[in-house]
């Protein structure tokens, strides 16, 4: 997979990493360098630190790392040359002949979605005809005008099991590629045969950010099961990631994002007006699908179903957003199980309403605690009085007055009482916090302990070996007096040693020595790890005098074999050997 220098150069000084990440990330400037939440892992606390004069990332709290092009590759869920053909097209760059590079997963991915593409629209086309009537008129009994079925594209997969995959291959794609698109599936009596893998379901296309048919869900029109098929994981769809209507609520012009749990309640909300809404694909939410809604919006509106499975999807969607930047509240749905039916039964004003009066993430814990006790009995009013100071002791002094006092008046009990309880309950979850924060701490896998096992053996020759492949990068006209010095071979670590000569190599060679230009010898987790190691060179003053040191230090390491246990030392720390 052959990209020369020339071009990756190229693509590194147009696609500036602090504009690129930016654009994913609110990133805020401290002083060199830039922080944001990672958008890889849910956190509060920024530790996601970009690097603008060495191009470069790295998250401290997850250990992703790299360039621009580690970036998108991660945050598009590209492979590498898709990642870079991504960026090149960003900056207005034209990519090298195709011929020089294996472009095989790039066109299968392309194939696929322009088969997602054309089964959408054999689908919705399928509406009209006699085969689709019965799914017209479910849409149409839902509810739903002309203009929002064809909006949001929506079809039908006729009773068949061959309908698709003839209309199909009567275009020229292959059973492979139907297979793979998950729009067909084998027979496992003849696996050379294929048969559709939607039929007798209305259908709703997954539509991506970008416009791309990425997957479907089907359902059926009765009570039968499974009541939703949906496209399995393929190479242009993870349902873990995936978002139904963020296409067109992205567009909606507001800063807040309804979340639902169905595509009709999406639908719905879209057709009474409210274009914000969207729905995560599967029967829970995940990390990815806060991380990416978050991006999206500084509110989420969390509108899931009235019933007991549907408040407690609701309470695990907030523990999971409480690790990202958005501001949480949740829909108190009355006069309908959903909004589509709220919608339906009270009208648009109903829902607006609710929307107004949306409950903040407190009021929705004492609610549900609330509903859980019979309150006119003292036995029902202790119960909850418990669980109430428990949610209490995790708000501000403010609201925590507030809320107590609200508490108080409804119960007829004292405000102080309450207040106090909350505050002693407060202290104990701290001291919670900090015997598992230190825990977790203990048992986190460090990425340069991970790939390189020798490190905490020897670790001052270890934080030597970084140091000085941290100075060569940042400083590539010190390798001429390192030279005369020491040697790859003078190594300790075998990691370290393989990273150092990858390095100085390619500077030998007058080449550049940047994270962008060791793609083809580092995997990932190598390329993350080099990551971290450059970020060492911000805690010096970069000058030859401290190459000297850690060249020092590692041959005076290598002559004593001593093996060191240098758990948790940081780099400033460290400095101080250099004076021993």
């Amino acid at each position: 997979m052959a990209l020369s220098d020339d071009f990756l150069m190229e693509l590194r000084n147009r696609a500036d990493i602090e504009s690129t990440i930016s654009s994913y990330v609110n990133l805020k400037r401290a002083g060199r360098i830039s922080k944001g939440l990672c958008p890889f892992h849910g956190e509060k606390t920024a530790s996601f630190t970009v690097y603008p004069d060495t191009q470069s990332y790295y998250c401290f709290g997850c250990g992703n790392g790299g360039d621009v092009i580690t970036f998108i590759k991660n945050i598009e869920n590209l492979d590498y040359i898709d990642a870079v053909r991504f960026l090149a097209d960003r900056v207005g760059l034209q990519m090298p002949d195709e011929n020089s590079y294996d472009n095989t997963m790039n066109k299968r991915r392309l194939r696929m979605l322009e088969a997602n593409r054309d089964a959408a629209r054999f689908f919705f086309k399928c509406l009209t005809t006699p085969d689709g009537a019965v799914g017209y008129t479910y849409f149409r009994n839902r509810g739903l005008t002309d203009d929002t079925i064809k909006r949001f594209g929506l079809g039908f997969a006729p009773d068949s099991f061959n309908a698709l995959t003839n209309y199909m291959l009567g275009k020229g794609y292959t059973k492979d590629e139907l297979v793979y698109a998950n729009l067909a599936r084998r027979s496992q009596k003849n696996p050379n045969n294929i048969y559709d893998n939607f039929r007798n379901r209305v259908m709703f296309p997954i539509i991506d950010v970008k416009g791309n048919v990425i997957a479907f869900g089907g359902r059926v029109m009765d009570d039968s099961k499974p009541k939703y098929l949906n496209t399995s994981d393929t190479l242009v769809y993870k349902k873990s990631m995936g978002v139904f209507a963020l296409n067109l609520a992205k567009k909606s012009g507001k800063d807040n994002l309804i979340l639902c749990e169905g595509y009709m309640d999406v639908i719905a909300l879209h057709q009474a007006g409210f274009t914000n809404a969207v729905a995560g694909l599967g029967t829970a939410l995940t990390s990815e699908q806060a991380q990416l809604l978050s991006r999206y919006a500084s509110e989420i509106l969390i509108s899931y179903d009235a019933d007991e499975a549907g408040q407690k999807a609701a309470a695990r969607a907030l523990s999971i957003f409480k690790k990202t930047s958005a501001k949480i509240k949740v829909l108190h749905l009355s006069g309908g199980k959903d909004p589509d039916e709220i919608i339906k039964n009270y009208g648009v004003e109903k829902m607006k309403a609710i929307i107004t009066g949306a409950a903040n993430e407190v009021e929705f814990a004492l609610l549900r605690e609330h509903n859980k006790y019979d309150v006119a009995s003292d036995d029902g009013k202790r119960q909850y009085l418990q669980a109430a100071i428990k949610v209490l002791s995790t708000v501000g002094a403010i609201e925590l007055e507030i809320y107590a006092s609200r508490i108080a008046d409804e119960l007829s009990v004292s405000k102080d009482v309450i207040v106090s309880e909350a505050k002693r309950q407060a202290k104990r979850n701290q001291s919670t916090a900090q015997k598992r924060e230190f825990t977790e701490i203990q048992k986190k896998d460090d990425i340069l302990d991970k790939l390189n096992p020798q490190r905490r053996m020897f670790y001052r020759a270890a934080k030597a070996e970084e140091m000085l492949i941290a100075l060569v990068m940042a400083n590539p006209e010190f390798l001429t007096g390192i030279d005369e010095k020491l040697s790859a071979d003078d190594y300790i670590t075998d990691f370290n040693r393989r990273i150092f000569k990858s390095v100085t190599d390619r500077l030998r060679e007058g080449k550049s020595a940047e994270i962008s230009f060791l793609y083809g010898e580092l995997t990932e987790d190598e390329i993350s790890a080099v990551a971290k190691i450059q970020t060492i060179s911000h805690t010096l003053k970069n000058t030859y005098a401290e190459c000297e040191d850690c060249i020092n230090v590692i041959l005076g390491e290598k002559n004593k074999k001593v093996i060191h246990n240098g758990d948790d030392i940081s780099d400033e720390d460290f400095l101080k050997f250099f004076k021993e």
